[in-house]
C-alpha cells in the first residue's frame, strides 16, 4: 500500500518517511501542494495522501478539491495543526477521509492509516465484485439470447414475462410482440390441451415435462405453406422442457408458485430426416414407390381383410422384357430414366386402394384387393400392357420395352403372402417362356416349371466343383496419379453351355440357396491370389475391394476364415477392403460391427458400398470402423439431370471428408460426372468411363497402362468377351 506525504516541513516528512516505511508502507514525500499534484500526474497513482493543510504555495484544501475534480482514488487523511473545526470541515466535506491535529502520536497515525487502507480495500472489492457481477450477466444475457433454443418465462397467468431473441429466428415474433401474449398464441390448435401441461408445467424436478413434442405456430414463411394473415405460415415440431418456479418459505411447503421456466427446441429438421428414413425404409429411391418389405406389409394386410369379406385380390408380378438389353447397351444412366418412366405409367394404370411396388431391378408388384374375379385382374394387366407398349424417350433414345407379367389371385393360387407372390412369380416365368409381352395367371401345373431354378441350382453347385466361377476385374482410377490404385473383384460364370453369365442371373439364386458363402470363398481366394501376385510385381499399393454379403459376415467363422485366406494366398490385410452395404451391416449390427472391428484391427479395410441408399445415420457410421465411403451409382447417374441427387453427391464428398473417410464414386459413364466429381474433390473413380470389368489377364496389362492406353485395351476385351458371351 503506497502512500504521498506532502508537507513544507522537511523534518516532519522525513520522520513520517521513516515510520511509515518501518510499517511496511510504500513511502513518497512532497513539499507542497504543487509538487503533490504534479506526482499524481504520473502513474501508479498513491492509495493514501497525508495532507499538511497550511502550506505556503498552495492550501491543503485546494489540493483536496484539485484531487477530487480528477477523479482520482487516492484517500485523503489531512495532517494539520490548524484548530479551527469549520476548516478540517471543509477538508472532510471536500473529500478527505479523516483528519489527525499535530502533534500525533505514532501509533494513532498508524491506526487512522490501517482504517482508511482497510475501507479501501473494501471498496475495491466491492467494485470488483460489482463489475464480476455486470460482466456475468451480460454473459448470461449474450448465451441466452444466442441460444440455439427458445427460453421463455410464463407468468402464473401463462403470459410471456420473458423470451429470447431465439423466438423471432423460430417462430416470427419479436420478443416485445410475445411479452404479455398468452402461450396460446404460438401453439398448433390441436396441441391447446398437451401444451396446458407442457408450456405452463407448475411440477418441479423429475415430476416436470422433459423432451415433450408439440407443434407451433410459425410466422416465418415455409416453403409450400399455405397464406395465412399475409403470412405463409409453416408447422413447427418442437421439443419442450419446463418446469415451475417457486418462491421458497412462502404459502406452502414449495412456495408461492411464480411462473413456468421452459426450453423449446427445434425439432423439424429432425423429424423430418426420420421421416426421410423411415420412408427410405420403405420405397425405393429410384422410383419413390413402396418396396418389398411395404408392399408385403400391405399385401398381408389385404390377405386378412380379403379372408375376412371372403373377398378376392390378385398379386401381379411383372418383369420387363428387353431392359438388359437396354441397359448393356446403353448403360445404367439410360436404364435408369427408363424405369422411372416405366414407373409414371404403370401408376396411371392402378386404383387409388391399389399397391404399386418395384421389388428390384427390372420388376414390378403390384396388389390389387376388391377383386370381383379373374377378369378385373386380366383387365388391369391388358391396360398396363397397353400403358407399355408405347416408345419411351430416353435422350436421344427412343426405347420400346415390354412386360411379361404373372397373376395369382387369392385364394386359388394361395392364402398366404409368401404363396401369393411365388405363384405370381412362377406365372411371370411362364409367360416369359412362351414368348413374353403378355400376362399369365397361375395354374398349378405350373409348379413343375418352377423346377427351371432348381436345374440352374444344381449347374451352380457343379460350377463350384468344376471351377466354372472366376472374378473379373473393375479399376479403381486415381484422377489425380493418373493410375490404378484399386480394383474391385466381380463374380462371373464361365458355363460350358450357356457362355459367361452375368451376376443378376446366378447371384440372387446363389443367395436364396445359401450357395453364396462358396460363391464368394471361390471368387475371393482367386480375386486374392492375384492381388497379391501384382502387388509382388510392383504394384505394392493396389488395393483389392471385396463384396462381402451378409450371409457370410453371419458365419460363425467368417473373421478367421478370411485372415486364413489372406495369409494362404500372400495379400496383406492392408491390402484389402471389405465392402459392405448399409442395409447389410444394419441387419444384424450387434453381431456384424464386432466382427469387422476384429479385422479392422489386423489392417484390413472397411468401406460402406452403395452408401446413400441405406438408412445408416451419422451416429452409427462413427461407430463403424469404416475408412471409405462409396457413393451408389443411383446419385451418380442423375448428376446431370437431378439437382437433388447432385446436392446428395456433394453432402456425401463433404460430409466424409470431415469424419475422414476416403470416398470413391461407383458408375460414373460420361465426362460431366467426372467433371463434376473432380471439381467437388472426390478423386477416386470407378466406372464404364474408365472400363468394364476385365478378366485377369487384361487387369494385369493394364496396370503397366496409362489412363488413356488402359481404355482402350479394356473396351476391347468387352467387345471379345460380349462375343464369346
Amino acid at each position: 500500500m503506497s502512500v504521498l506525504i506532502v508537507d513544507d516541513q522537511h523534518g516532519l516528512r522525513e520522520s513520517l518517511r521513516s515510520l511509515l516505511s518501518s510499517r511496511g508502507y510504500g513511502v513518497e514525500v512532497a513539499a507542497g501542494g504543487c509538487a503533490a499534484l504534479a506526482r499524481l500526474e504520473q502513474a501508479p497513482t498513491p492509495d493514501m495522501m497525508l495532507l499538511d493543510l497550511v502550506m505556503p504555495d498552495m492550501s491543503g484544501l485546494d489540493v483536496i478539491s484539485a484531487i477530487c475534480e480528477r477523479n482520482l482514488e487516492t484517500r485523503i487523511v489531512v495532517l494539520s495543526g490548524e484548530t479551527s473545526f469549520d476548516y478540517v470541515k471543509q477538508a472532510l466535506t471536500r473529500g478527505a477521509v479523516d483528519f489527525l491535529r499535530k502533534p500525533f502520536e505514532p501509533e494513532e497515525l498508524c491506526s487512522t492509516l490501517a482504517r482508511v487502507r482497510q475501507a479501501l480495500e473494501l471498496e475495491r472489492r466491492a467494485r470488483l465484485a460489482e463489475k464480476r457481477l455486470a460482466q456475468s450477466e451480460r454473459l448470461h444475457r449474450f448465451m441466452i439470447d444466442h441460444a440455439p433454443d427458445m427460453v421463455y418465462l410464463l407468468d402464473p397467468e401463462g403470459c410471456f414475462s420473458f423470451i429470447n431473441d431465439r423466438a423471432a429466428a423460430l417462430l416470427g415474433w419479436s420478443r416485445d410482440a410475445l411479452l404479455g401474449r398468452h402461450y396460446s398464441v404460438v401453439v398448433q390448435e390441436q396441441d391447446f390441451e398437451l401444451a396446458r401441461f407442457v408450456m405452463n408445467e407448475r411440477r418441479t424436478g423429475d415430476r416436470a415435462s422433459r423432451d415433450v413434442e408439440l407443434r407451433l405456430r410459425s410466422r416465418l414463411p415455409a416453403k409450400g405453406g399455405p397464406a395465412r394473415d399475409g403470412h405463409a405460415q409453416g408447422d413447427l415440431v418442437v421439443e419442450v422442457t419446463a418446469t415451475g418456479i417457486y418462491s421458497p418459505g412462502l404459502c406452502d411447503q414449495e412456495g408461492a408458485f411464480l411462473g413456468t421456466y421452459g426450453i423449446i427446441r427445434d425439432v423439424t429438421e429432425r423429424k423430418r430426416a426420420q421421416e426421410m428414413v423411415r420412408y427410405q425404409a420403405y420405397h425405393d429411391l429410384l422410383t419413390h414407390l413402396p418396396n418389398r418389405a411395404l408392399f408385403r406389409d400391405r399385401l398381408e394386410l389385404a390377405v386378412t381383410q380379403a379372408r375376412r369379406n371372403c373377398s378376392r385380390l390378385a398379386v401381379m408380378f411383372l418383369d420387363l422384357d428387353r431392359f438388359k438389353v437396354v441397359n448393356d447397351t446403353l448403360g445404367h444412366t439410360v436404364g435408369d430414366r427408363l424405369l422411372k418412366q416405366v414407373a409414371d405409367r404403370l401408376r396411371n394404370c392402378v386404383r387409388a386402394g391399389d399397391t404399386l411396388a418395384r421389388f428390384g431391378g427390372d420388376e414390378f408388384c403390384l396388389l390389387l384387393p376388391d377383386l370381383r374375379g379373374h377378369e378385373d385382374a386380366a383387365g388391369v394387366a391388358q391396360k398396363v400392357l397397353e400403358r407399355l407398349s408405347g416408345p419411351f424417350q430416353v435422350d436421344d433414345h427412343e426405347l420400346f420395352v415390354g412386360a411379361s407379367i404373372g397373376i395369382s389371385v387369392f385364394p386359388d393360387a394361395g392364402e398366404s403372402v409368401e404363396a401369393l407372390i411365388q405363384s405370381s412369380d412362377i406365372a411371370m416365368y411362364a409367360i416369359k417362356e412362351r414368348g413374353k409381352n403378355g400376362y399369365q395367371f397361375f395354374a398349378p401345373e405350373m409348379n413343375a416349371q418352377f423346377s427351371t431354378l432348381l436345374v440352374l441350382e444344381r449347374e451352380l453347385r457343379n460350377a463350384l466343383i468344376n471351377d466354372e466361377l472366376e472374378p473379373y476385374f473393375q479399376p479403381q482410377i486415381d484422377l489425380e496419379a493418373g493410375s490404378i490404385i484399386g480394383v474391385e473383384a466381380l463374380a462371373r460364370w464361365r458355363h460350358p453351355e450357356r457362355g459367361l453369365v452375368e451376376p443378376l442371373d446366378f447371384i440372387p439364386m446363389a443367395e436364396e440357396t445359401g450357395l453364396i458363402v462358396q460363391v464368394d470363398r471361390c471368387i475371393q481366394h482367386k480375386a486374392c491370389s492375384a492381388v497379391a501376385a501384382w502387388r509382388r510385381e510392383g504394384h505394392a499399393g493396389l488395393t483389392l475391394s471385396l463384396n462381402i454379403s451378409a450371409t457370410q459376415m453371419e458365419q460363425p467363422d467368417f473373421v478367421d476364415g478370411l485372415l486364413a485366406l489372406l495369409e494362404e494366398t500372400g495379400l496383406a490385410p492392408e491390402g484389402v477392403r471389405l465392402e459392405i452395404t448399409e442395409s447389410a451391416i444394419m441387419r444384424e449390427m450387434e453381431l456384424i460391427v464386432p466382427k469387422l472391428r476384429r479385422l479392422a484391427a489386423r489392417g484390413v479395410r472397411i468401406g460402406i458400398d452403395d452408401f446413400g441408399t441405406g438408412y445408416s445415420s451419422l451416429s452409427y457410421l462413427q461407430r463403424f470402423p469404416v475408412d471409405t465411403l462409396k457413393i451408389d451409382r443411383t446419385f451418380v447417374n442423375d448428376i446431370r439431370v437431378d439437382g437433388d441427387d447432385a446436392s446428395i453427391v456433394n453432402a456425401i464428398i463433404h460430409m466424409a471428408r470431415g469424419l475422414g473417410l476416403d470416398i470413391i464414386a461407383e458408375g460414373v459413364e460420361n465426362e460431366l460426372q467426372l467433371r463434376y466429381l473432380r471439381q467437388q474433390g472426390c478423386h477416386q473413380i470407378q466406372g464404364f468411363i474408365f472400363s468394364r470389368p476385365v478378366d485377369r489377364e487384361t487387369l494385369r496389362r493394364c496396370l503397366t497402362l496409362g489412363v488413356d492406353e488402359m481404355r482402350r485395351v479394356a473396351h476391347e476385351f468387352s467387345l471379345r468377351d460380349s462375343a464369346r458371351a
